[in-house]
């Protein structure tokens, strides 16, 4: 399991590692500075360049930067110390004594090694340490930042006040949350983890979903089953304006795995899919006895719908999934009928329809998204998948984050088959923690074999759909080699 740790978990695993381990800080700057090398040289090999410059900082990620920078001059590299001026850490000025290298003002070579800001940053950047970063930026080079880019918040992703742009980042010991939120991924390019010897005092980490867990969700089936023995997913969804969100959500679950698929909406929707999706059962009414219930996409906000939710939370006793419309309405006529509630509940919101479902500005989300999900999550005793860049799903005493996908599911419609095919997940059975995390990343694979036959500007949620079943057979294919999008472990 890969864990991705906050700012601070990062920094009480460094100090349980130095205190119970008996390892001392030298010692891990050391093999970091070495992995930092080793990456370093991959890619001069890979770029046929001879030329380095390291850009050192003045804690002990510009340390790292000065012993990878000496171990590359060492292994015949012309290397260049671009170096911050101010008052050193104890490490790092060690560092830079034992650090033989030529001093430049000026970013060269084809490679450029970011050893600026580590985590621990806790301001924006201005003045100088913003100059730098622009040339780093402009250099043109390949640039590899040591454990995050500098000028990126570790927390959540965003940039304070400017950040590097990295092709490569090397997350030293664990990832940092900030990588995969906001525009951690677009900042940190290709992510490598290292394991420098960094001990985790617990394990009730952040982590991240990969295919492995997700496959769990998918147990080979039994020859001796019939359609009662996966289950019955109701979709409640659809409307005179939305016909669209229905279809998408059926043929989603009807591509779960579940032995049902009920759809409950107004008589036109019904006609209009039912030529299309003939095994689809097609209801005037809730089925309280399904297995799972997701209602909300494209049905319109109101009270009718805010009173159909009302009674399913109090009279259903089964999982259900509250999305898209269902979430505003919920918002505009009140959270508290979350509070008494006689099922699952599974909500699905993006960024703005979690603010206002929290009563929180959207800002504040982006600033706290794992916090925030993960309060609220407690407070309302549900799960939660807030979707963005990255998924946080939560409920009470576990997180998780899904990291598969990109901006093919900047689409409208998404969203819709995430409902539909994590509701066909439920009623087999599956927890809803468990469903939502497989869910979301079934979705995300979908979403990159799409781009990778159509671009991420050509793909649609229709291509999406038609590529669950790929997603689904990797994942069950018995040889299935579990590749984190864009994440390479070591």
């Amino acid at each position: 399991m890969d864990y991705a740790l906050s700012n601070a978990e990062m920094r009480e695993a460094d100090k349980f590692t130095i205190d119970s381990c008996g390892i001392l800080g030298g010692q891990l700057m050391q093999i970091a500075g070495n992995v930092l090398a080793d990456e370093a040289e991959k890619a001069a090999k890979l770029l046929k360049a001879d030329e380095i410059t390291v850009v050192c900082g003045i804690g002990n990620n510009g340390g790292d930067g000065y012993v990878a920078a000496k171990i590359l001059y060492e292994r015949g590299y012309s290397v260049y110390i671009f170096a911050v001026n101010g008052e050193l850490s104890q490490e790092c000025k060690l560092a830079k004594e034992l650090c033989k290298c030529q001093y430049t003002q000026h970013i060269r070579g084809a490679i450029v090694l970011d050893c600026v800001f580590g985590t621990g940053l806790c301001r924006t950047v201005t003045s100088k340490y913003a100059c730098i970063i622009k040339q780093i930026n402009d250099s043109g080079a390949y640039v590899i930042s040591a454990d995050i880019p500098s000028g990126l918040n570790g927390d959540n992703g965003l940039a304070m006040g400017c950040a590097v742009k990295a092709d490569l980042t090397v997350a030293i010991g664990e990832y940092k949350r900030g990588m995969f939120l906001n525009d951690g991924l677009d900042l940190c390019g290709k992510i490598v983890k290292k394991d420098i010897g960094i001990k985790l005092p617990r394990s009730d980490y952040l982590y991240t979903v990969d295919g492995i867990q997700a496959a769990s969700c998918f147990p080979k089936r039994l020859r001796n089953t019939h359609k009662g023995s996966y289950g019955t997913a109701n979709i409640i969804a659809g409307s005179s304006k939305y016909f669209g969100a229905a279809a998408l959500a059926v043929n989603a679950a009807l591509q779960s795995g579940c032995g049902f698929v009920k759809l409950t909406s107004n008589q036109n929707v019904i006609n209009a899919l039912a030529p299309s999706f003939p095994q689809a059962i097609y209801l005037d009414e809730p089925e309280l006895s399904a297995n799972s219930i997701a209602v909300g996409m494209g049905t319109g906000i109101g009270l009718n719908l805010y009173n159909i939710i009302k009674r399913l939370l109090k009279e259903y006793s089964g999982n259900l999934i509250i999305d898209a419309d269902g979430l505003n309405t919920i918002s505009e006529f009140g959270t508290d009928i979350l509070k008494n509630k006689s099922c699952n509940v599974i909500l699905t919101p993006h960024i703005k329809e979690f603010s206002r479902l929290a009563g929180i500005s959207a800002e504040e989300v982006l600033n706290n998204p794992v916090d925030a999900a993960m309060s609220f999550a407690e407070k309302y005793d549900v799960t939660l998948v807030l979707k963005s860049a990255s998924t946080v799903i939560c409920s009470r005493g576990s997180a998780a984050l899904n990291i598969s996908g990109n901006s093919a599911l900047a689409k409208g419609g998404s969203g819709d088959i995430l409902s539909g095919f994590m509701c066909g997940t439920l009623a087999r059975g599956v927890s809803p923690f468990e469903a939502a995390k497989s869910a979301a990343y079934v979705l995300g694979k979908a979403a990159e074999i799409s781009s990778s036959q159509k671009t991420e500007y050509c793909a649609t949620a229709s291509d999406i759909l038609k590529n669950l079943h790929i997603a689904v057979r990797r994942l069950t294919d018995k040889n299935l080699s579990d590749k984190i999008s864009n994440v390479e472990r070591e």
